[in-house]
């Protein structure tokens, strides 16, 4: 078995693991620090909408241009007043957009462009977009978000409760936050693909918490039933028997977008990629950090302000110290009476697998 194997499988069974849950304010304040940022981004510099949200021209040529792209982002851009975006054909020609510029501007810049680029004007195609179309698809993606965040709260408080619902949606939240902010930090464009991008990390970011959940709610079954572990406890542990799943099924999702991001947009220049690779890449990691460091500690943060578990924290902490003030670990020290309630198989603790009858000595 394999290294990872091997630690995935005592994470498993509890024989090791890292206690999240007692360390969250920690994630909590990486979380806001990060979002805080995010949102100060997005105010300060906005976002880089594309033409098909605010409208403009492209101007495409089938010739060679005589100047490099960085020349004709210049040109471009002086002559009309707003950024250029400029990329290189596979043909040797240019592809040029523009955003915000209505019909009596675009002749006047395909004029210029003719004269600086060297190509006849009747040789460079001129497209208007309107910004009507981008408007369209911005609401339908709205109302789509809006529909999906219900139906995944109806879902969530029907399947386990409404606390993990409120979790969810809280880490969904702050994905969707991470994404948008790191792309008004570096200046990506937001188009249709960006979109696209934001809904799929949705779908991502709630597998990974469903995973983590439904450990939960199998270690939850009973659990005021026995004397040995916290709501918190059981919680921590559902995190680390899924965590290196969730590390496996992160790097594997990672790792064709990270192609697409660095290799197909970085090296080859090939912008569309980066409209949807961005948004996949920050939200798949963005998901994956919010299920295991911010929704189970947000349900074990609910779960434990209800007076069954405070009940049940009190009488856990009160055993424990009785048993270290005789010297003996709490596992080892007299039964609680409570303890014979505990049912066999029950999913809390270690697993049943000592040698000896659950609740006996």
């Amino acid at each position: 078995m394999s290294r990872l194997g091997n630690l995935g499988a005592r994470l498993y069974r509890g024989e090791v693991g890292y206690d999240f849950i007692r360390n969250r304010k920690i994630w909590y304040g990486i979380s806001i620090l990060i979002t805080i940022t995010a949102i100060i981004g997005v105010a300060v510099g906005g976002l880089r909408m594309g033409i098909e949200f605010k409208g403009g021209a492209v101007f495409t040529t089938d010739t060679k241009a005589q100047i490099s792209t960085a020349q004709a982002t210049d040109v471009a851009t002086e002559a009309s007043g707003h950024m250029a975006i400029v990329q290189e054909l596979g043909n040797g020609g240019l592809r040029i957009q523009i955003t915000e510029v209505d019909t009596a501007k675009a002749n006047e810049i395909k004029a210029t462009l003719s004269d600086e680029l060297g190509i006849p004007a009747n040789d460079i195609n001129a497209d208007l977009v309107g910004p009507s179309w981008g408007e369209q698809i911005a609401n339908k993606a709205w109302t789509g978000l809006g529909v999906f965040m219900i139906l995944v709260v109806i879902y969530l408080a029907i399947a386990f409760e409404w606390r993990m619902a409120v979790a969810a949606l809280i880490a969904l939240i702050h994905d969707i936050t991470i994404t948008v902010g790191v792309y008004a930090l570096v200046g990506f464009e937001v188009t249709p693909g960006t979109v696209i991008g934001l809904l799929t990390i949705l779908g991502y970011s709630l597998y990974d918490t469903v995973v983590v959940f439904d450990s939960l709610k199998e270690g939850q079954k009973d659990i005021t039933k026995q004397t040995r572990f916290t709501y918190s406890e059981v919680a921590n542990r559902s995190i680390n028997s899924t965590l290196v799943r969730s590390i496996n099924t992160t790097v594997v999702a990672l790792l064709p977008v990270a192609g697409l991001l660095f290799i197909g947009g970085g090296v080859f220049g090939a912008g569309m990629l980066n409209d949807i690779s961005l948004s996949l890449f920050v939200g798949l990691a963005a998901g994956a950090y919010s299920s295991i460091f911010i929704a189970t500690p947000l349900v074990a943060d609910l779960k434990e302000r209800e007076p069954q578990m405070k009940a049940l924290k009190k009488r856990i902490l009160a055993k424990r110290a009785a048993a270290a003030a005789k010297g003996e670990s709490p596992e080892d020290g007299p039964e609680d009476p409570r303890d014979d309630t505990e049912t066999a198989g029950t999913t809390i603790g270690r697993p049943r697998s000592h040698g000896r009858t659950p609740g006996k000595r």
